[in-house]
């Protein structure tokens, strides 16, 4: 019975999503510019090779960032509830922030925290 129901479900999502995409191409306005097939760069055209290569810093800046920014998020809730959530739940927080500070730690000792 309740993979008759994910199988429905998942159908309808999949006409909807064709339904939704045929719509727009019938009713949507048609134009081309060549200016459209153009890259967009802020407005300004580009000059020379428009493929760059970063420094890994910033990528692993911006890793940092997502991973502190998601502890964030998984912290809030459960503070809410922490009365209630018992000794399992704070085992599981403890495990969970020892990852955390584990990954800080090898970061830090890469040097990601460095800005060079």
């Amino acid at each position: 019975m309740f993979f008759i129901f994910l199988i429905v479900v998942a159908l309808t999502a999949i006409a909807l999503v064709v339904l939704a995409m045929t719509v727009a191409r019938l009713v949507g306005p048609r134009s081309y510019n060549p200016q459209k097939a153009e890259p967009y760069e802020c407005g300004i055209p580009t000059r020379g090779k428009s493929w760059v290569q970063f420094h890994a810093g910033y990528y692993l800046y911006a890793i940092l960032f997502l991973m502190f920014d998601i502890e964030t998020v998984f912290l809030f809730p459960w503070a809410v509830v922490a009365a209630e959530a018992g000794v399992y739940a704070l085992a599981g927080l403890a495990f969970f922030l020892t990852v955390l500070i584990l990954g800080l730690a090898y970061a830090w000792k890469k040097g990601a925290l460095e800005w060079k």
